[in-house]
């Protein structure tokens, strides 16, 4: 099966710091992390030759996405021939799929992908990562959400996760294992922005946010930037990296795309990406070696260990056990940075760049154990969902 995204690699990792505060601007954050990637990738500015970024320019002080690709490329200097951002997509890593596209229509060679987050400095002076905010007029389709006072993300998918455990009877126990676990494995990353252990008395002992979400089922807001370089696999040859193709993509839109009117509120949009995915590839749920899963919340990951198929619907409790399953030494290590319920939330873009960071054998005292060379990504929740499979060659 020869499909476009089997012709695309990533080939450079870039990351700014993470904290709960920058010391400099969304836009000097962006810089240092596309910069880096750049030069992991042995390339020059001159080298690229198309961006991509989701959603695009938002500055409107929330901090969800301060910078857009004109200002970035206007800091570096450099001449593309394509460029996309668009927020109507198959969640965050539509960037990804659109540059795959670019480079399978001969319009980009290397492209710069980025996403930047400025939400912990603007939570400080506005309503960051609020549905709606005092004194506006509520519009769109969180109008319908504002009458039940739900006005952030996390009242609001608490609604599809208590389904979930309607559905599925998972015991708090199992749900606190993906917290638990992404603190044990932060605590080995030296750029994660919340590595004290915590335990599972720390877990019931905090607070409820919204049932069944408590304070360490939610991500942590941050100051930060990824950015990884995708190239066409043919110049990714002659790169110092090891040839990471994408395997196989799930960019899907076969369900009802709606916040408000999903089909089944307990699996929400990730079943058809997932399905649409491994009908691109010869390769199975066991040929996987790391699995970095979405965690904007920790039902969204638990979500994609049944949908990725690495166990069977409403089973996942089950799977994650004691998490030992899940845990760095176990069979199918997850989150492998934390994740951003520790590490911090990156959209997913964290994810990516530990997932190459697994593959190229760079994750020091985190690295798993092994050679691996394929590895999972997840991303989004709700109706918005998309995934892809990493090859190392």
């Amino acid at each position: 099966m020869n499909y476009p995204e089997k012709q695309t690699a990533i080939t450079g990792i870039g990351q700014s710091k993470i904290s709960r505060g920058a010391d400099k601007s969304a836009l000097g954050l962006s810089i240092d992390a596309a910069m880096q990637a750049i030069a992991d990738a042995g390339l020059k500015r001159s080298d690229i030759d198309g961006m991509a970024t989701w959603p695009g320019d938002r500055s409107d002080g929330s901090g969800f996405s301060d910078v857009g690709i004109p200002a970035l490329q206007d800091a570096l200097r450099i001449e593309v021939n394509w460029y996309s951002n668009c927020s109507e997509t198959a969640g965050q890593f539509g960037a990804i799929f659109n540059a795959i596209g670019a480079i399978s229509a001969g319009l980009a060679r290397h492209v710069l992908i980025f996403r930047t987050m400025y939400e912990a400095t603007a939570r400080k002076t506005a309503f960051a990562n609020a549905l709606n905010v005092p004194g506006q007029r509520v519009r769109g389709g969180f109008q319908w959400y504002a009458p039940y006072h739900t006005y952030a993300a996390s009242t609001q998918q608490a609604l599809y996760f208590a389904r979930y455990v309607h559905e599925s009877g998972i015991k708090p126990e199992q749900v606190a294992r993906i917290a638990l676990n992404g603190r044990r494995n932060a605590g080995l990353n030296p750029a994660a922005v919340y590595r004290t252990p915590i335990t599972m008395d720390d877990y019931f002992a905090s607070p409820i946010i919204s049932t069944p979400l408590r304070l360490f089922d939610c991500d942590v807001p941050i100051d930060g930037s990824t950015a990884i370089i995708l190239s066409h696999i043919d110049a990714a040859r002659d790169l110092p990296n090891p040839v990471t193709r994408i395997e196989a993509v799930g960019s899907n839109m076969r369900y009802r795309n709606s916040w408000t009117q999903l089909d089944a509120l307990a699996t929400q949009g990730q079943p058809k990406v997932a399905e649409m995915m491994w009908n691109r590839t010869d390769l199975t749920p066991g040929d996987v070696d790391v699995a970095e899963l979405y965690d904007g919340f920790s039902y969204h990951t638990i979500n994609w260990l049944e949908n990725f198929g690495f166990c069977k619907r409403f089973e996942a409790g089950d799977f994650i056990g004691d998490g030992s399953r899940i845990a760095l030494e176990g069979e199918l290590p997850i989150n492998t940075n934390g994740g951003a319920l520790s590490a911090g939330r990156m959209h997913a873009y964290g994810q990516v760049h530990e997932a190459c960071t697994q593959l190229w054998g760079r994750g020091d005292a985190r690295q798993v154990k092994g050679d691996p060379r394929v590895a999972a990504l997840s991303t989004a929740g709700g109706p918005l969902a998309g995934c892809f499979l990493l090859a190392r060659e």
